[in-house]
């Protein structure tokens, strides 16, 4: 339903039932799935690919040219999956030459004031609370939880079904399974709450559990750690995910949680 105050370019492709509000804006090269519901004031730039029941709540910006110096214009995209909830005032950017787009998830929520910047990747049922903000390059994989207040550095990846206490400072990678807080940012333990939500077993959560007291309770280095779980640990999805996400990694993943350490940051 077009509202007569709203701005749709001759060229964009529109689906079935799309609920448009009044002062929207919606530019040329953007396409919108069916049943999706664009909020007064929100502001569709060239380039989107909007999803099927979607909902953009009002003030958001999506597919915004990248704040990034090197941007020369060329063509690029948001990609945002089925069932996604935008809050107001959100901005997603769209990606630059390095991967040419900006992937946001199905099922994901992701609450008012959140800024995802050029070529970040977010995965499916992933939720990022109020005024997350994260650069560009950055990964989330799905079913991660993110507080509200973080801020995440550039080409950081956070693993599927993490969580992040609000207000932390994501400056290395986070590993799949886990919950980080403090500062600097420090392993909390499994994120087990979360994982029996997502119908996790015990034992499952059990041998997550006992992988991660190799990699950060047991005084081990990182690759003696791996080597040691790839060994004595029985293969499992989750041992998997765990060794090929750390190994992977190419900023580091974070420390694990060292009240001494703590207290040394925080000395004046």
């Amino acid at each position: 339903m077009k509202q007569p105050l709203a701005y749709i370019h001759p060229d964009a492709k529109i689906g079935n039932n799309v609920i448009i509000d009044p002062f929207v804006t919606i530019e040329k090269n953007v396409e919108i799935g069916d049943n999706t519901w664009i909020g007064s004031n929100a502001v569709i730039m060239e380039g989107a690919k909007i999803g099927k029941n979607c909902k953009i709540f009002p003030g958001a910006v999506i597919s915004a040219i990248p704040q990034d110096l090197k941007f020369a214009g060329e063509e690029t995209y948001v990609y945002i999956g089925d069932n996604t909830t935008i809050r107001e005032y959100v901005t997603i950017n769209r990606g630059t030459k390095a991967s040419y787009k900006t992937i946001v998830g199905s099922n994901c929520l992701i609450m008012a004031y959140v800024h995802i910047a050029h070529d970040c990747v977010i995965g499916n049922h992933c939720i990022l609370a109020n005024a997350t903000n994260l650069a560009g390059h950055v990964v989330i994989e799905d079913h991660a939880n993110i507080g509200g207040l973080v801020a995440v550095q550039q080409f950081v990846r956070i693993g599927a079904y993490c969580y992040i206490a609000g207000g932390s400072l994501v400056r290395k990678d986070v590993p799949p399974y886990i919950k980080v807080a403090r500062e600097p940012l420090s392993y909390m333990g499994v994120n087990s709450i979360g994982l029996r939500r997502k119908n996790f077993t015990n034992e499952q959560i059990q041998q997550i559990q006992e992988i991660y007291r190799y990699i950060f309770l047991k005084n081990m280095n990182i690759s003696n750690a791996l080597e040691y779980i790839e060994r004595e640990i029985p293969a499992s999805k989750e041992r998997d995910d765990i060794l090929l996400f750390i190994r992977n990694s190419t900023r580091g993943i974070i420390k694990g949680f060292n009240s001494m350490r703590i207290a040394q940051n925080y000395e004046y």
